[in-house]
């Protein structure tokens, strides 16, 4: 495919997937990915303690210029995550609160942008989450056209429209369509081991035995005593 488009889809996860997801957070999830799917740490929440998670709806615009973001919002409708990505590197704050209202309006959950936003106080007023990499009062142009729905590359992650997104304060993942129920049930029994383990820690268990990793220490040289020697230095 060649040239500038807008692509009308309804590919997308089931809303199950999707809430399973948000439930989970970015690091679960992240790990019942096999550790895959994380977007750059330099994208950061504007405001902390959102978590949300949706399909994505992705963007493709020219740096300054935030046409293409005009022309996604049609294509998004409730559950949605918005993706911007740009064409080279941009901190200009590309996002503002009218934006956010329009898209509030159609029930999209929040923004992830490889660019700037501004309007801050507005936005977590508004409830509206965002994802940037940078927080810039630099205002942009509207003339360069772009394209809606194509793959995007965000903070070094390809993202496919209709993938699943996953945002919190961790961080920001993206989990393939293709792979969202299983990653879902990897999670599920994540939390079960991980509840296990809490308890055993409120018990007064050290990581040490519950992990099993004394043997280890043993087989990397690591020896226990009651104090250096005279003389004797660590390396």
């Amino acid at each position: 495919m060649t040239g500038h488009v807008i692509v009308r889809t309804t590919r997308g996860p089931s809303p199950q997937v999707v809430d399973a997801l948000a439930t989970s957070g970015v690091a679960t999830a992240h790990e019942a990915h096999g550790r895959r799917g994380l977007l750059g740490p330099e994208l950061r929440p504007i405001y902390p303690g959102a978590r949300i998670a949706g399909r994505a709806v992705t963007v493709l615009s020219h740096p300054g210029d935030n046409l293409m973001i005009h022309a996604s919002i049609e294509q998004c409708r409730a559950g949605d995550v918005l993706v911007v990505a740009t064409t080279s590197r941009c901190t200009d704050g590309m996002f503002g609160d009218l934006f956010a209202t329009q898209l509030l309006h159609r029930g999209v959950r929040g923004l992830v942008t490889d660019a700037g936003v501004r309007d801050i106080a507005d936005l977590q007023a508004m409830g509206f989450p965002v994802w940037s990499r940078a927080v810039h009062a630099q205002g942009t142009a509207k003339a360069v056209p772009g394209s809606v729905n194509v793959p995007v590359v965000v903070a070094g992650q390809l993202v496919h429209p209709g993938d699943i997104i996953v945002a919190d304060d961790d961080g920001v993942l993206c989990v393939p369509l293709a792979d969202g129920g299983t990653v879902v049930a990897a999670a599920a029994e994540r939390e079960a081991n991980e509840e296990a383990k809490r308890r055993r820690f409120r018990d007064g268990e050290l990581g040490l035995d519950v992990y099993g990793m004394r043997p280890l220490l043993e087989r990397l040289g690591v020896r226990y005593v009651d104090d250096l020697a005279d003389g004797e230095e660590t390396p």
